[in-house]
């Protein structure tokens, strides 16, 4: 193998061009950068002995190719040939005039398939080739020809990449041809331009195949027939390019020159749509406790309470707004930082800790910073991730003893750039102000994210740690985890048509909601919402829901002291279905324990509480608070048409010992339901291995992904370093969907999803092929769901299940997924 050496006046300069080099298809090939000189206050220039140890760092029998800079870089590399010493032969060492970046990126492509040091020298002379062909300038480039392989065979494949056949997959072509024996060209059947040599990375790329394009490959050899069996599998695999299909989603194709040119962060995508604005940061209150001063104890003690309760003033306003502009559920979210300022260990031990020299602010500051230590102490990770929820209430109880307003500010508009967010202030932000959001933390499947995503606010997390200035304009894809850093102005043009687009496709799905959603070949699809209050039933009938697939009934037990009284809870229940006006209600009984725990019942200390007494366990565990909630629904559902789903159903005694909950329940109401349909919601993988007997008992199957999700993977959702891993289109989690979806065939049952991906645009199409013919979501999805829905065609949806059920990872099946949606047009 040729090695190369790539010599710089610059030391980083010379470094960069390696790195990209050894990223564009080079990582077993010989490669060394040298450059810069050992001088503090001039380090620039180039030292002949330094190339000499490059050199023989790189050597080998078949050669070595010196790419240089300029002066006295190519002076030097001469000097350094009169230094060699054998083994090293200073006639297989070439110093090559190619340029410096195209010249060691081509010649380490070629000498990566194991090229002569001639043809690595000409790959690299032509290194030029596919910037001359995209700008159309010069006269070098070699006149298209029809393919000279005599006795070969053709093959056509379609390039879906998002940038086509740009400098890194074309690399990943080139290495792949060199490993056969056999003889390979290139076409663009699009352009006519071609056939280009398979062996040279810079003919391959200025071919100037794009997504969409149609590439011949030719072959001829003992090994043909493999060779183009392994094109057909690197184009199926994108050229393992995994990011989804369109960087810039609509905003139309995004070069890989402008991608490097201006920097991107990747992370992952947490809330749909395209932004653009300059960075902005919040303004967080400093919380300064040193210099603070301290007063008696008791009035320290009192600058305590009165700090906690102004904090309950503002988490309940917190709880209040996120309900009115996100939902009820969203909003049930600050119900547990409510129960975190009630938490009487936590306040006696700053009380305690309160003397004559430790004030307020001090013995709170200690007593939050030791809960949230222990939390993240332990094995649990949904107990470790509440230290965050810990020290977020202790800031603005924090806050409030010291005098300062806890709120944080955004003084400019713009994209929104954090380490993370906590839900208050998400939930918060003003979306005239803000146009998307970027963190260095988080996940997908957190509560700030959640919020983000029903204020419909483009959001990436995970990206890392961000080193960008304020101001500065950046281009944020919340479909595919993008941010553009520093955009160019016509890509910027691009996004805006686009947001514009989005804007005015997203009016139109608004006015056309209330029309069911019916696919192409006639099948109608139940779209139906997530709800969580009565103002949530009244916001789901605004935005079109068919109905509600899921009525949240914790609401009325969070957050307080005692059960609701049967009175209160009936009262509730017909205030819901009298909004609905006959539409369907899927009432799910008290899913509680877990991340969601009660005060008023029997203190349960678990280890894991997500794999404890929760759902139908406790249920059935507290038979009275269970039988009660069933009365009240069949009492307020009476005459009319009720489902009712029980969660956290694993194994058939369970359903078989809540059914029985429900036929008591019904003998001691003066006027059933009209309609009655007893179904279980699918969380555990048990219940969906034995759908099949299931299916011989219940009414309905209603899927709740994120529980599944996280079942199935052993990935806690809330955890952020597991964040890619927690995906409901995992074709595990479609496995099991796909199990439940042919027992209830073959038994009658319908089939619908509740949990996050009913709302999902790539998730829907894969749903529907599956079986699931009821999707139930947030209400600001309801419009877009519907939309898509009246595009898609069952059969072919059908077919893009079973495809994506034989892939690897949830990565993966989002790209066909996200092609699938390009094909459909968006």
């Amino acid at each position: 193998m040729v090695g190369i050496v790539v010599v710089s006046h610059s030391a980083k300069l010379a470094e960069g061009v390696v790195e990209l080099a050894r990223q564009m298809g080079g990582g077993e090939v010989p490669l060394v950068a040298t450059g810069g000189v050992d001088d503090p206050d001039d380090p620039i220039g180039t030292d002949a002995f330094s190339i000499k140890e490059a050199i023989e760092k790189v050597w080998s029998p078949d050669g070595v190719v010196v790419l240089m800079d300029l002066g006295s870089a190519v002076l030097n590399a001469e000097t350094a040939l009169d230094f060699l010493e054998p083994p090293v032969d200073p006639s297989k060492v070439v110093l090559c005039e190619a340029p410096l970046v195209e010249g060691a990126v081509a010649a380490v492509a070629a000498s990566g398939i194991g090229a002569t040091i001639d043809e690595v020298v000409a790959e690299a002379r032509s290194g030029l080739e596919p910037k001359r062909e995209h700008l159309g300038v010069g006269d070098e480039r070699p006149a298209t020809a029809p393919a000279t392989i005599d006795g070969a065979v053709t093959r056509e494949f379609t390039v879906s990449n998002a940038l086509g056949l740009h400098l890194r997959p074309a690399g990943k072509l080139v290495e792949t041809l060199g490993r056969f024996e056999a003889q390979a060209e290139i076409a663009n059947l699009t352009t006519g331009s071609g056939p280009a040599p398979g062996r040279s990375l810079s003919r391959v790329s200025a071919l100037g195949i794009l997504q969409g394009h149609v590439m011949s490959v030719t072959a001829a050899g003992p090994d043909a027939e493999a060779l183009l069996s392994a094109v057909e599998q690197l184009v199926a695999d994108r050229f393992g390019e995994h990011e989804p299909e369109e960087p810039i989603s609509a905003a139309g194709d995004m070069r890989e020159e402008e991608i490097a040119a201006e920097g991107r962060l990747v992370g992952i995508p947490a809330a749909p749509g395209l932004a653009v604005g300059p960075v902005r940061r919040l303004r967080r209150p400093k919380l300064e406790i040193e210099g603070h001063q301290v007063g008696s104890v008791e009035e320290e003690r009192s600058r305590l309470e009165a700090g906690v309760a102004a904090a309950r003033r503002d988490i309940e306003g917190q709880r209040e707004t996120a309900r009115r502009r996100v939902g009820t559920a969203e909003g049930e979210i600050f119900t547990a930082h409510l129960l975190i300022l009630a938490d009487e260990e936590l306040l006696a031990t700053a009380r305690d800790a309160i003397g004559p020299e430790i004030g307020a602010a001090q013995a709170w500051k200690e007593a939050v910073t030791v809960a949230a230590a222990r939390l993240r102490e332990l094995d649990d990770p949904y107990q470790a991730a509440r230290a965050a929820d810990v020290e977020a209430v202790g800031d603005i109880v924090l806050a409030h003893i010291l005098g300062v307003d806890p709120t944080p500010r955004l003084e400019e508009g713009g994209v929104l750039v954090a380490d993370d967010l906590t839900p208050g202030e998400t939930a918060a932000l003003d979306t005239d102000l803000v146009t998307g959001i970027v963190t260095s933390g988080g996940a997908p499947t957190s509560h700030s994210a959640i919020i983000a995503r029903a204020l419909g606010v483009p959001a990436v997390v995970a990206v890392g740690p961000i080193a960008i200035e304020d101001g500065t304009v950046v281009l944020v894809d919340g479909n595919t985890g993008t941010v553009i850093i520093e955009p160019d102005p016509d890509l910027v043009r691009e996004a805006e048509v686009s947001i514009a687009a989005a804007r005015e496709a997203a009016a139109v799905a608004r006015e056309e909601a209330w029309r069911p959603a019916v696919t192409v070949d006639g099948v109608q699809i139940d779209v139906a919402a997530n709800i969580g209050s009565v103002e949530d039933a009244e916001a789901a009938v605004e935005a079109g829901a068919d109905g509600v697939g899921l009525l949240r009934t914790e609401f009325l037990y969070l957050g307080r002291n005692s059960p609701p009284s049967f009175s209160e809870e009936t009262a509730i229940y017909r205030r819901v279905i009298d909004v609905l006006a006959g539409r369907p209600l899927v009432l799910r009984t008290l899913d509680v324990g877990g991340d969601k725990p009660l005060p008023f019942l029997s203190d349960r200390t678990e280890e894991n509480p997500f794999l404890g007494v929760r759902g139908i366990r406790l249920g059935l565990a507290e038979p009275e608070i269970l039988s009660s909630q069933l009365q009240a629904a069949l009492t307020a559902a009476a005459g009319t048409h009720l489902r009712l789903m029980f969660p956290m159903v694993a194994v058939l005694g369970d359903w078989r010992r809540a059914r029985a909950m429900v036929d008591d329940a019904l003998g001691r109401v003066e006027t059933a339901p009209e309609i009655l349909e007893v179904g279980v919601m699918v969380e555990v993988p048990s219940l969906a291995l034995l759908a099949d007997r299931f299916a011989e008992e219940v009414d309905f199957f209603s899927i709740g992904t994120n529980d599944l999700t996280q079942y199935t993977l052993a990935a806690e959702r809330g955890n952020p370093e597991l964040a890619g891993l927690a995906d409901g289109l995992h074709p595990a989690v479609l496995s099991l969907i796909r199990t439940v979806t042919r027992a209830a065939e073959v038994q009658g049952p319908w089939v619908g999803v509740c949990g996050e991906l009913g709302g999902d645009p790539e998730a829907i199409p894969i749903l529907l092929g599956l079986g699931v013919r009821e999707l139930s979501m947030n209400p600001v999805a309801i419009p877009r769901a519907k939309q898509l829905v009246r595009r898609i065609d069952l059969s072919d949806v059908q077919a893009l299940a079973d495809e994506v059920l034989g892939m690897e990872d949830a990565a993966q099946v989002r790209e066909r997924a996200g092609r699938y949606l390009v094909e459909l047009g968006g």
